[in-house]
């Protein structure tokens, strides 16, 4: 009977996470232009808006947004993606190596310290970052929001590193120092193909939620900085919009693809 309760309720559990999901996923393909949640047909006309071609039921009552602001926003939330990510594996891996190999004083404090910013509220950390930037004279751009965005994500990474570290044997480390080696070429040829594999984590986990994040990058990037979940939140304001459907499904096609790369890369390394 329990082992019952417990099947159900994690089937209900996946139909819960699953099936909003897998309802965007089904109405991007609806060819209801009024009203997307009663079904008129099967079209592929949403995405190809997406991508500026013509299509058969564009008409007056269709909400259809500029080709190029959408391509731009895509071209900031990449560039700005994979700079934070960049930015934020090199930094949190350096922390997360002095933590673990260096001893001082409140270690565990910093350690917890690292984590505040996970668990701090996005509007608090969006609301005092652009306070901070004002203070300092910072002019909002596509800088800010990479320093923004950067100041949690490093976070993430340092988790990422710091776990794989944990279980790194330091004795490969210390027979390199004992042959000789100097400590950046221990560094080079042991340590980091030991925790290539938690670093390559980290950056697809930053790049990811960089690419996902609204809450902060609204509140730091001014004008003409516009990213994708922004302009999808533009779009929200404007009405539930068919399209909406369309791109939040390539977005997790894309995100699919990328967590892919990543296991396909990780298993290559561990053969």
């Amino acid at each position: 009977m329990l082992r019952r309760l417990l099947s159900l309720y994690g089937l209900l559990f996946f139909v819960f996470i699953y099936a909003p999901i897998l309802l965007v996923v089904a109405y991007s393909f609806n060819a209801n232009t009024l009203n997307m949640m009663v079904w008129s047909g099967f079209t592929f006309d949403w995405y190809r808006q997406i991508f500026g071609y013509e299509t058969a039921i564009t008409d007056s009552t269709s909400y259809v947004d500029s080709s190029a602001q959408l391509y731009a926003a895509i071209r900031t939330s990449l560039t700005v993606a994979l700079s934070t990510s960049v930015f934020a594996s090199v930094f949190g891996t350096a922390l997360a190596l002095a933590v673990a190999r260096f001893r001082f004083r409140l270690a565990g404090f910093y350690r917890t310290l690292m984590m505040v910013p996970m668990i701090m509220p996005d509007i608090v950390l969006g609301i005092a970052l652009l306070i901070f930037f004002i203070t300092i004279g910072m002019n909002l751009s596509i800088m800010t929001i990479i320093i923004g965005q950067s100041t949690f994500l490093i976070s993430y990474v340092f988790v990422t590193v710091s776990a794989r570290l944990a279980d790194l044997d330091t004795s490969f480390e210390e027979a390199s120092a004992d042959l000789g080696a100097t400590p950046m070429q221990t560094f080079r040829k042991v340590t980091l193909p030991g925790i290539a594999p938690g670093i390559l984590g980290g950056w697809l986990l930053a790049f990811i939620i960089s690419m996902d994040d609204l809450v902060i990058t609204y509140f730091v990037a001014g004008t003409g900085n516009t990213t994708l979940p922004i302009h999808i939140w533009g779009m929200l304001r404007r009405g539930i919009k068919p399209e909406i459907n369309a791109i939040a499904t390539l977005m997790l096609l894309f995100t699919i693809v990328i967590a892919g790369v990543g296991l396909y890369l990780r298993s290559r390394r561990t053969k």
